[in-house]
């Protein structure tokens, strides 16, 4: 200890340290004097050399102690333990003194001398430290705090369970309860570095490496103490029956005609050692439990930090085969598994020892007949290898059915707002079932398996017993005679099968278990596999060269793909195993196609992927301080030079190199849920000054004006409450904040009108901006930019067709020039801004004034911080206190059949008065037996009977309850929250993270369908046995009813006083989970961003926190487990005793079989007990996911799908938008966004909307979805959730309630064609009007699926619509057509082109009204040209109303709606606007470069 140890510098215990020491010196004293007083007496040498030892031993001591107090914080264990081991030693010891009479010499005294010392020593080595300076300093865990007693019984604990019971616990309560190893910086490195180590073998001798091997031997000697605990307690286990053997051998020897009984003591002395051997048994099982939790916890840590650290270096082809929800499902599902299996895996070595003992002793009560019982297992062998291997099949299945399940429901809950929009609520819930049904015909095969499987196990030990019985009975004794049929003889027996129960009954859950475990690795294993994106794809040298006139980024010769360069190659093996697959998966979508009475799906044709280049021969060079322009088409690649540059591509051929630091914003602007200031600064160091510049040069100071908290306001999820400009500034922001040396800026000009576009040209991005002197490529495709960029870089097919200067690609006269000319109406302006600007200094006025909005020192201004309860978004998740209410069991036994509920109890009392008479037809034969009147085939007839009537009534309740019950509550419970779900408002998802509801999804709906319903088979089955058993012990031995109430009321207690703690612990477990996937599914979404902007290590840091923060709140609900199982098996022990000690009182009057029949119950019932509890506080545990899904499927849910308002035909059929004094705002409590406008849309009128960014755009076509309803409506109410289970009381729920909302006037109405949309079904409404929406979303499947997702149209009419979006071509060449696979989020289209797709999504919708919600802002102007061309042409008789940023693309509307502050500005026709130089449009115009200068 001395050479390893550390001193922790945290100074001594004085009060402990030397008392102690005091104490030990005293005893060293005591022997030594004991020993010299025995030189003087005549003594025995045993004495003496023991004395020696002992004072070696407390010499020893003192020095441990020294070093001890210098560096450990707690007790010795080895010095705790020698002062327990002399106490019971010289407690012993001073017994015999007395015995021999030694009491009268003078060693004796010294001895007794020594044995006080030792006591009091102990007192002051086993006090607590709590209180101490040193344990206070340190900052240990509760745990590394606690000495030896406190972790053999869980006391450290204690405080946590007694603040439970008073109050609920909260999070903060149970605060570093974990040992460090356990958090993520020990565990992952451990699990990671042997990985690694194990990969690198593997490849050098051409295999694959085996990660459930890794994880079993990275732990290498911590299973050394969890296999001697369990060795140690299946010993312990089997000193019982040996005891209850001799005991009921005492009983005997009182029976009428003995001369010789045995001694009382012996009766008492053997009654007590049942119950030592029982609390010692406890006590290993308590540390068996505790120390392979501790493994399975630690593994589970570190798995999803792999997972995690893995999803950050995934390459994009990896990407696709690993979506989102099945990355989740590894994290939530998978590494979970480790968790609840490692404690099950040692049994595979202890299962075998018990058995081998079992058999020993059997053999020694009805000798060689137990061979054959041994053989009735062996036969039953095959059959259990067969049905574990449907098992692994089902158990694959179902988890596959899973990941599709959770990978949908991640994309649908990413595009609710666009699901919502379309009114495709229904194809997608269809989507979702057809992966639930694959999920319950996996789970009731696993059901059916398990029924006949529960033969191998429950029944077993009866099996074994009535074979055993048989052939003894018949010819089991001597020389094959009869065997000797007597109480004592049959009842140790009953009692050893009884025992062979546990661990054969537990080897169907192991192997379940293990193989549910080997699955889950096996999927772990194949992600951790997956291919990393090459370091070397991009040379990045963080330091910029001294020499200015190189290039910062130069890239020579490029070829980049998204895709490697072929398929990879795959073996004889692999294709047949996927062709089998692919079979199988055709197969399974017949027979469902045929059952969903649909046409049968034509076999797919394998595609040829093309894995062509996206871009090829790229050679460019771009100097320091330069603006770099690069644009093109919609799908040339210009997104994908971006790409190339970070080194997210495969880079095929050439050179890339990069000088400095990167900064990136992305064309679909990535937010994190947090504040408005933390987006920016991104975990850099907050800078006053500077941030106040970055915010005033990216026109977010009116914007932070606005929201409720200023910038201290919560973002929520994927910036749900900021509108797209103001998402795209607050990327632009968190750049520029980065102070990076190169800018790669995806078109983050498209999604912010005229005048901002304007304003961050001129403060940000251009010549004059802020990053001027930085090195900056912008994709744009706004062309009245680039006459000030310093070099253009024109994109065609892939490869740079033209690059140079503005005036240079002028005068060349390609395709450059050809753009500007026919694009640009100020092509002829020339540069006159940046002169002006660049010699007087000046502004634009109109820029500054709509840009500030407060004057001009605006810059040096400080963002104020304001404080308002509407600041926080995202509410705390809800954590319900107290107990599961008696409602809870109600839903799932409502939801599983109140009728099957009942059957299935009624069928377990059936099978416990089964398995009682088989006990009793067995006291009665020993009873009888010799007394000749009664065949032995009788007897074995009705014992036979009993048995396999037993038998059939375990595979009945099993599948009755697995099969019917089970997943009934399944399919019930998960059909309300899918609905729920999919019916709930917009503000809902506002306002709940994705990770929140995903964790219903997975991990609850998990415990639903996997845990929930084991566990109620657990308290049927250990519930009915103690039942049972209590009837059969208050027959036999009626005073022992005496002590069942005490007993119970203990019981109950300690159950009453434990469950509280456990169910608030359950509870912080469940929602410290959610961070965790939350977090996950945000750093997924952006991690090209986070890769450009090197914070990797600042995401996993986040994540390790959050993952900390669960596992020490699982390892808190897990050690309560052991709290509470000590202190029932304590009491368990207690029943043994019990019942032992009134055997041995009632020896003259109780018979052997009575006798024996009471103690075999004894021994099994402390267990059963024990199990009771335990399953049913699990049960509680596990209920907390029925209420998390219930709480909600029951939230309020929008206005109906369908109404009986009578509409007319063919309703919309003019398009007549009639806005009445209309007001609304986002959810109840926020202020409104649009404040009472109103103004008429004629039929066929085509109205461009412009305004600032916030202006309230955006929300005008939410309204006329009713996404968003007329405040203070009806709806607006009654679809009003407030929190979710409020998780800490502590904190002030921020949403306010709808009471304290002040009721305005009336939110006015919106009227299409005469009708007061309020009154329509939603379905209807939404179907009825045509969108092509601001976020282009698509979803994962086929091009097809994603332009008709309810299979109406003909392939000729998708043809068509594509045709006129301009994308015919590029669908025809990809590969499969229209059977195209679109990735996650349609990753493999660019931006616009899914901007066209949406397009042809509106185009086949024959539908009056048209709204385009910034259509066109990710596309070119050429491409935009075009799509404005089709919508005059293809909508020319619909009313069309356009929002738009690019000025250009309203200028022919009829009319033009320039919205202010939510209310109407301006309504008149464009060239009214136009001649009014004071009219705000004008302004927007004349910023957006679309009026002609009459200077020219």
């Amino acid at each position: 200890m001395w050479r390893y140890g550390k001193p922790h510098n945290l100074g001594r215990t004085n009060l402990i340290y030397w008392p102690t020491q005091f104490f030990m010196l005293a005893s060293v004293a005591a022997l030594i004097a004991r020993a010299a007083l025995l030189k003087q007496d005549d003594y025995a040498p045993a004495t003496m050399f023991s004395t020696i030892c002992m004072l070696l031993a407390w010499c020893v001591a003192i020095v441990l102690n020294y070093f001890q107090h210098q560096q450990e914080i707690r007790s010795s264990d080895l010095i705790f333990f020698l002062y327990l081991f002399n106490m019971v030693a010289s407690a012993i010891n001073i017994r015999t003194m007395s015995m021999v009479n030694q009491t009268g010499q003078d060693q004796f005294t010294a001895f007794v001398v020594f044995f006080g010392l030792n006591i009091v020593g102990f007192i002051f080595e086993a006090w607590p430290r709590g209180r101490t300076q040193v344990q206070i300093k340190s900052g240990a865990s509760r745990f590394e705090k606690a000495n030896l007693f406190s972790r053999l019984t869980f006391h450290f604990l204690q405080p946590i369970v007694s603040l439970g019971y008073k109050a609920p616990l909260q999070a903060k309560d149970i605060d570093g309860m974990m040992p460090r190893r356990m958090r993520i910086e020990y565990s992952h490195d451990l699990l990671n570095n042997k990985w690694q180590k194990n990969i690198a073998k593997a490849k050098a001798k051409g295999e694959k490496p085996s990660l459930f091997w890794t994880i079993l031997t990275a732990y290498g000697w911590d299973w050394a103490p969890v296999m001697v605990y369990r060795i140690a307690a299946s010993t312990l286990t089997y000193v019982l029956p040996t005891l209850l053997n001799q005991l009921l051998g005492f009983i005997g020897s009182y029976s009428p005609g003995n001369e010789n009984p045995q001694p009382v003591s012996l009766g008492v002395i053997l009654a007590f050692g049942m119950f030592f051997a029982s609390l010692l048994n406890s006590f290993f099982m308590a540390q068996y439990f505790q120390a392979s939790m501790n493994i399975g916890v630690e593994a589970r840590t570190a798995l999803i930090a792999m997972i995690y650290r893995k999803s950050l270096k995934l390459t994009s082809a990896a990407k696709q085969k690993s979506t989102a929800g099945e990355i989740n499902n590894h994290m939530s599902v998978d590494a979970e598994r480790w968790a609840e299996t490692t404690n099950f895996l040692p049994m595979f070595v202890s299962i075998p020892y018990e058995l081998a003992i079992a058999l020993w002793l059997l053999y020694q009560q009805i000798g060689w007949s137990v061979f054959v019982g041994l053989a009735t297992i062996v036969i039953f062998m095959p059959i259990q290898g067969f049905a574990g291997r449907l098992f692994t099949k089902a158990k694959a299945g179902k988890l596959e059915g899973m990941d599709g399940r959770v990978r949908l429901m991640n994309e649908i809950l990413s595009g609710i707002k666009i699901i919502k929009l379309y009114g495709w609520e229904e194809s997608f819930m269809e989507r979702v079932r057809v992966f639930r049904n694959r999920e319950l015909s996996q789970l009731r095969r696993i059901g059916t398996v398990f029924s006949f499987m529960s033969i191998m196990f429950q029944s077993m030990p009866l099996l074994i017993s009535l074979v055993s019985f048989s052939v003894y009975a018949s010819v089991g004794g001597p020389n094959f005679s009869r065997g000797d049929i007597n109480p004592q003889r049959i009842f140790v027996s009953i009692s050893l099968f009884g025992m062979l129960n546990r661990p054969i009954g537990m080897l169907s859950h192991i192997i379940a278990l293990t193989i549910g475990v080997t699955v889950a690795t096996g999927r772990i294993q194949k992600f951790l596999l997956a291919e990393e994106i090459a370091g070397s794809t991009t040379e990045s040298i963080k330091a910029l060269p001294k020499d200015k006139t190189i290039p910062l980024i130069e890239i020579k010769d490029g070829v980049f793909a998204w895709e490697p360069e072929g398929p990879e190659v795959e073996t004889e093996k692999e294709k047949l195993a996927r062709e089998k697959v692919e079979t199988k998966k055709q197969k399974q979508l017949e027979k469902e196609a045929r059952k969903a009475g649909k046409p049968i799906p034509e076999k797919a044709v394998p595609v040829e992927k093309d894995y062509s280049p996206t871009l090829t021969n790229i050679n460019l060079m771009i100097a320091r301080g330069n603006l770099t322009a690069v644009v093109g088409r919609v799908g040339q690649g210009k997104t994908s030079l971006l790409n190339a540059i970070i080194g997210d591509m495969y880079k095929r051929q050439g050179t890339v190199r990069v000088y400095g630091r990167l900064a990136y914003v992305a064309q679909t602007a990535w937010i994190v849920n947090a504040t408005l200031r933390e987006n920016i600064t991104f975990g850099n160091e907050f800078n006053q000054e500077r941030y106040d510049h970055i915010v005033m040069a990216c026109g977010l100071l009116p914007d932070i004006e606005m929201l409720p908290a200023g910038d201290m306001t919560e973002i929520g999820e994927r910036g749900i409450n900021l509108s797209g400009g103001q998402k795209q500034r607050v990327s632009l922001a968190r750049a520029a904040y980065e102070n990076a040396d190169v800018y790669l800026l995806d078109d983050p000009l498209s999604a912010v009108d005229a005048h901002v576009d304007q304003h961050l040209w001129q403060n940000l991005i251009g010549p004059n901006g802020l990053l001027k002197d930085k090195t900056r490529i912008l994709v744009t495709h706004a062309i009245h930019h680039l006459e000030q960029a310093d070099q253009i870089v024109l994109l065609k097919d892939g490869e740079i067709s033209e690059v140079g200067q503005y005036d240079t690609l002028m005068q060349a006269k390609g395709a450059f020039s050809q753009l500007i000319t026919e694009y640009s109406v100020n092509e002829g302006r020339k540069r006159k801004e940046k002169k002006a600007t660049g010699e007087d200094g000046e502004q634009d006025d109109d820029a500054t004034e709509a840009s500030t909005e407060n004057g001009d020192d605006k810059d040096t201004q400080t963002v104020a911080v304001k404080k308002d309860n509407k600041a926080e978004l995202i509410a705390e998740e809800k954590m319900v206190h107290g107990s599961v209410a008696w409602g809870v069991y109600k839903i799932y036994a409502k939801a599983a059949s109140y009728k099957l509920a009942l059957f299935v109890v009624i069928l377990f009392v059936c099978g416990q008065a089964l398995q009682i008479g088989t006990n009793l037809w067995l006291k009665h034969w020993t009873s009888v037996a010799g007394t000749g009147d009664n065949s032995i085939g009788k007897f074995l007839g009705v014992y036979a009977a009993l048995v396999i009537a037993f038998m059939a009534m375990n595979v009945t309740v099993t599948y009755v309850a697995m099969v019917k019950a089970a997943i009934r509550a399944s399919v019930r419970l998960h059909e309300r929250l899918l609905t729920k779900m999919l019916r709930l408002p917009m503000s809902f998802f506002d306002t709940t993270p994705l990770g929140r509801i995903v964790n219903r999804f997975s991990s609850d709906i998990f415990s639903v369908d996997e845990l929930t319903p084991w566990n109620f088979i657990n308290i049927f089955m250990c519930g009915m046995s103690v039942l049972g058993t209590i009837v059969v012990i208050a027959t036999t031995t009626p005073i022992f009813l005496a002590i069942v109430p005490p007993l119970v009321v203990v019981y109950l207690l300690v159950q009453g006083y434990y469950i509280r703690s456990s169910r608030s612990l359950k509870r912080i477990d469940s929602v410290n989970k959610s961070p965790i996937y939350q977090h996950f599914s945000e750093t997924l979404s952006g991690v090209t961003t986070i890769r450009a902007l090197a914070a990797s290590e600042r995401f996993i840091a986040d994540n390790a926190t959050k993952t900390n923060s669960s596992t020490n709140a699982y390892f808190s609900w897990i050690i309560a487990n052991r709290w509470l199982q000590i202190r029932l098996e304590s009491l368990g022990s207690v029943v043994v005793l019990a019942a032992a000690l009134f055997v041995v009182l009632g020896r003259n009057t109780l018979s052997s079989a009575n006798a024996g029949l009471a103690l075999s119950y004894a021994l099994s019932v402390t267990q059963d007990i024990t199990w009771l509890v335990r399953s049913y506080c699990d049960l509680n545990n596990q209920l907390v996911a029925v209420e998390r899904v219930d709480e909600y499927a029951n939230k309020n849910p929008e206005a109906p799908t369908v109404t009986d308002v009578n509409l007319p035909e063919n309703w919309p059929n003019a398009g007549r938008v009639e806005f009445r004094n209309y007001s609304t705002r986002y959810r109840e409590g926020l202020d409104l966004v649009i404040k009472n406008i109103s103004f008429t849309v004629e039929p066929a009128e085509k109205v461009g909307i412009v305004g600032r960014t916030g202006a309230g755009k955006s929300s005008l076509t939410l309204a006329l979805f009713r996404i968003v309803e007329a405040a203070n409506s009806h709806w607006a109410k009654a679809s009003y959730n407030g929190a979710d289970m409020d998780a800490d009381p502590t904190k002030k729920d921020q949403i306010t309630d709808l009471e304290k909302v002040d009721v305005e006037e009336d939110g006015g109405s919106i009227w299409i064609d005469g009708v007061d949309i309020s009154t329509v079904g939603l379905t209807y409404l939404r179907q009825h009007l045509a969108i092509i929406p601001q976020d282009p979303t698509l979803f994962v499947g086929t091009v097809r699926e994603n332009l008709d997702p309810f299979d109406e149209l003909q392939d000729a009419d998708l043809w068509e619509a594509l045709e006129r979006a301009h994308l015919k071509e590029h669908i025809q060449s990809l590969a499969g057509g229209l059977s195209f696979k679109v990735s996650q989020n349609g990753d493999n289209f660019s931006v616009g082109q899914r901007s066209l797709i949406c397009l042809a999504r509106a185009l086949l919708r024959k539908t009056k009204i048209l709204i385009l919600d910034e259509a066109t802002a990710a596309v070119d102007v050429e491409t935009d040209e075009l799509i404005q061309k089709t919508i005059r042409k293809e909508f020319k008789d619909r009313t069309i109303l356009t929002i738009a940023h690019r000025i250009k693309t309203v200028m022919d509307s009829d009319k033009i709606l320039v919205l202010e502050k939510g209310h109407v500005a301006e309504f008149e026709s464009p060239a009214t606007l136009l001649q009014r130089p004071d009219s705000l449009f004008y302004s927007l115009a004349h910023q957006a470069g679309e009026i002609k200068d009459t200077d020219e």
